[in-house]
């Protein structure tokens, strides 16, 4: 991981993705959480503060050493333990049957093989465990499909891999993941970028 996406890019993410109108939401995707949870990129741990009372210890996946530095003092604050437990979300380093819960927010756009990142995921939780979602991904108007797809490249290059253009319902359910519950909405940012999904997907 270089300079930019170690050093630059976790303090850019942590400044546009830790609004403070976006913490209700946050709130909203961590309902229901319960047990053991594992966090697909946890990033500078910006949902601390948002986990229920349920949740007795989250493992967190991060790749960036910059993003968990980030991460340290709400780490410190968080009642509920929390540990840095993997780098890679394609490649969880746990035993099947592991988790009661998993949480992602903001993060299945970036993982480079997303179905093996939720493959993993229904590995590692419980039958008829949880993935708490807060994404944002493909938008549904057209309008503002065609603009995230001239867009994406860059997107791609400047925000460590993201990309605009990912159907993220449609990913979890092409991963066998039956979805429960999830609102669609455009959020505080620009459209191309604020198309957001937020919900609860069955593990089966």
């Amino acid at each position: 991981m270089g300079f930019y996406d170690d050093r630059i890019l976790p303090r850019v993410i942590n400044l546009t993705c830790g609004a403070k109108a976006l913490f209700p939401i946050r709130q909203w995707a961590c309902e229901g959480l319960h047990g053991e949870v594992v966090e697909l990129g946890f990033g500078s741990g910006l949902n601390v503060g948002a986990y229920p009372d349920t949740v007795t210890r989250v493992s967190a996946i991060e790749p960036s050493d910059g993003g968990w530095h980030l991460a340290e003092d709400r780490i410190k604050e968080s009642t509920i333990p929390i540990t840095r437990a993997g780098l890679d979300g394609q490649r969880l380093p746990f035993d099947d049957n592991t988790f009661d819960s998993a949480l992602s927010t903001f993060t299945l756009c970036t993982i480079p093989d997303l179905q093996a990142a939720l493959h993993e995921v229904r590995r590692v939780v419980k039958d008829d465990g949880t993935l708490h979602f807060l994404e944002h991904g493909l938008a549904p108007d057209e309008k503002v499909r065609r603009w995230q797809h001239r867009l994406d490249p860059l997107e791609q290059r400047i925000a460590g891999g993201c990309r605009l253009t990912r159907d993220i319902p449609r990913e979890l359910t092409d991963a066998g993941l039956s979805i429960t519950a999830n609102k669609r909405f455009y959020g505080a940012w620009p459209k191309s970028f604020g198309a957001l999904n937020v919900g609860v997907a069955q593990i089966q």
